[in-house]
């Protein structure tokens, strides 16, 4: 799909950088009230920075990953917000 994840770095602040299948790229930025449940591992930084792509998807050990289209979407809107005549 498009909004397959071809690339993650782990960035400071629970911030990822990802580049997705389309070309598409940017910063995704988990805030940490959002680090809950399965996701409350991610709170510890040498966890969160154990990211890799799993079948397209953001994920980490423990079967912990991130929707890939929800994160497309994010940063379409974050494209549009900056480049409002490129949309």
């Amino acid at each position: 799909m498009y909004w397959d994840v071809i690339e993650v770095k782990p960035e400071a602040g629970y911030r990822l950088f990802v580049r997705f299948k389309d070309g598409l790229s940017g910063i995704v930025e988990l805030h940490e009230d959002e680090l809950t449940g399965v996701l409350a591992p991610l709170r510890d930084r040498q966890f969160f920075e154990q990211v890799f792509i799993d079948n397209g998807a953001v994920a980490w050990p423990g079967e912990i990953d991130l929707a890939p289209d929800a994160m497309h979407a994010r940063l379409n809107e974050q494209q549009a917000v900056l480049n409002p005549r490129a949309s």
